[in-house]
Order: C-alpha cells, then structure tokens, then sequence
C-alpha cells in the first residue's frame, strides 16, 4: 500500500486543477475574523523537486504545470461536450490568446510558485521553476495567527520529509504533522472548537477500496458537522469505481441539503494507442475532477474564469474540455 509516491506526479495537470481550486478556496475561507482549521487527509511529503529524479522520471510536469507558461493551443472546430446538470454547466472550448490576462485563479497559482523560486520570478523563465508545493504548503500560505492545519500522513518516507519540510517553515503549533490514517482519524476532530473547518481529501486511489472509503469518510464528516467545507480531488480513468465517485459525492450532498460544485479537466484521450512497432501505449491519467460539497459562493465564477484557459493551455489533443456543474 506504499508503493504510490505523488512526487512521480507533482506538477501535473491534476494538480494545476486541484492547486487552482484550493487557492481560491482558502482565500475566500481565510478572509473571516473566526478561526479556521484545515485537514489535509493524504498529506504527502509537503514539498516537490520538479528537477528532481521522481518528476523527471515521469515528465508529467512537463504536461502540466510547465505547459500552462506554453503557447495556448487552438481549440478544436467541432463543438462542445454537453453534460448535464442540476443548475448550470459551464462547457466550453475558447481561444486563449498568447497575451491575454490569466483568470485571478490561475494568476494567485502562479503568484505562489514565485513565491517559492525567486530565479522563475525574477525572470519568468519556468526553466527556473524548480520547487513545486503541495497542498500543505499552499494551504499554510494562507492561514492567519488564528489558524490551524492539521495534516496526515501514512507513507513512511512521506511522512519523514512532511515532517522536515514543516519543520522549515517555522510556524509552530499552528501545523500539526501526525503519522495517521486520514480516513480514519478525521472523525476524532469534528466539529472543531471554532466551528469553521475546510477539509481536503486526496488519497493515491492505488487500492480501488479508496473510493468506497472518501465516500464512507465524507458522509460521516457531514453528519458530524454539516457546515464544513469537503474537497474531494478524483481521477477520472475507465474504471467504474472512479466514475461512480462524484455520482455518490451528488447523493451525499444532496440528500444531506447541502450545496455541491463539482468541476472537472479532460487534458487528452483516454483511449489506447499504439506506436509504429504495434507496441500498446497507455495514456496515462486523461482528466480529473474536484468535488467540493459546501463551496463559497464564490467558487464557481473562479472556476469559470479559470478552466477554459486551463482548457487552452493543457489540452494535448481534440478531447480536451472542462465541465462544471453545482446544486443546492
């Protein structure tokens, strides 16, 4: 169950969508005088080298966060995907043009990884855009004096560099690091003291049991404090647990009263291919989703702004496509 490490991953297209996403979450969410407490269910190491043996032995940055400072791509000429939903969809193909303005979503994405490499931003060279933050770090970002964020972590190596990058930061008791299995131990903090919390819940999904297990995690941190923010980060792959997810996701919120956003990236086909030696070739990861239940207000014209530039500079082939959909 160790075997998945998200430095193979860091960067990718799944974590401009998830990072976009929890910037604005945490903005909105941090600008009240109450404290807040966030949880990062799936922690992981906290901090990624994107020149590092682990992102360049997958190159999946190369498709994702370095191809976002890349020309935008000519949306295909053939329309739009059509998806259903519950009070308004937002699907949409649009040229991005090479000058145009970043969505304020994706500018405070970029903002922050200058933040953290002074090289990239002093010249806007993402060739030197060596460190990339995971959700720890970016949440961390944001919080006040008054804030808490409590995070877990079960891989053993993960959980060792979390420590030590926390560590770094010198924040003190404000971030807690704690060798636990997220599922599980969530339940023993809600509802917190100042009954305003935002959880993120991101697991590898390496054991198909996963999703069973977010679903099972999220109705119960529902029924025990209704108010709280949840963020469910997916992959959208052929397998029909993945797909089921969100479906769950919708009845649980639903059913609960609560309201629900849930925007989702296509990047590339995910059809199998082969190359000239007849070879069968794998595309890898094609599209995520984000599933928030409670979102701000302000979440889904963020998300609007965003995704069709998102659309524009990470899509890889004629399937590219973003849908955004919410209720409640």
């Amino acid at each position: 169950m160790f075997s998945y490490r998200h430095a193979f991953h860091a960067g990718n297209h799944a974590d401009v969508l998830k990072h976009t996403t929890l910037i604005a979450l945490m903005k909105y969410l941090t600008q009240k005088d109450t404290a807040l407490t966030v949880f990062d269910t799936h922690a992981g190491a906290g901090l990624y080298r994107l020149d590092g043996d682990y992102t360049e032995t997958s190159g999946e940055a190369k498709d994702g966060v370095f191809r976002l400072f890349s020309a935008p791509n000519t949306p295909p000429a053939h329309g739009e995907r059509a998806v259903p939903a519950i009070k308004t969809v937002a699907v949409k193909k649009t040229k991005t043009p090479a000058n145009e303005v970043l969505a304020p979503a994706l500018q405070d994405y970029v903002d922050l990884l200058r933040s953290l490499n002074q090289a990239f931003a002093e010249t806007g060279d993402s060739a030197h855009l060596k460190i990339y933050p995971g959700s720890p770090f970016i949440a961390q970002k944001f919080l006040s004096g008054r804030d808490k964020l409590k995070l877990f972590e079960l891989h053993p190596t993960d959980f060792k560099s979390l420590t030590g990058n926390i560590e770094q930061l010198g924040v003190g008791r404000q971030v807690s690091v704690t060798r636990e299995d997220g599922f599980e131990v969530l339940r023993t903090f809600l509802p917190p003291p100042a009954r305003r919390a935002m959880v993120l819940c991101d697991p590898s999904y390496e054991i198909k049991t996963d999703y069973a297990r977010v679903v099972v995690c999220m109705a119960d941190a529902v029924k025990r404090f209704a108010t709280g923010t949840y963020v469910v980060w997916y992959p959208i792959i052929p397998r029909p647990e993945a797909h089921d997810l969100p479906r769950k996701l919708k009845t649980l919120a639903v059913k609960a009263g609560r309201s629900w956003l849930n925007a989702t990236l296509t990047v590339k086909s995910s059809k199998l291919t082969t190359d000239e030696a007849g070879d069968v070739k794998r595309p890898g990861l094609p599209a995520s989703g984000m599933f928030v239940i409670n979102p701000p207000h302000t979440l889904k014209a963020d998300l609007q702004a965003a995704l069709p530039q998102l659309v524009a500079r990470l899509g890889q082939d004629r399937n590219a496509g973003f849908t955004l959909e919410h209720g409640g």
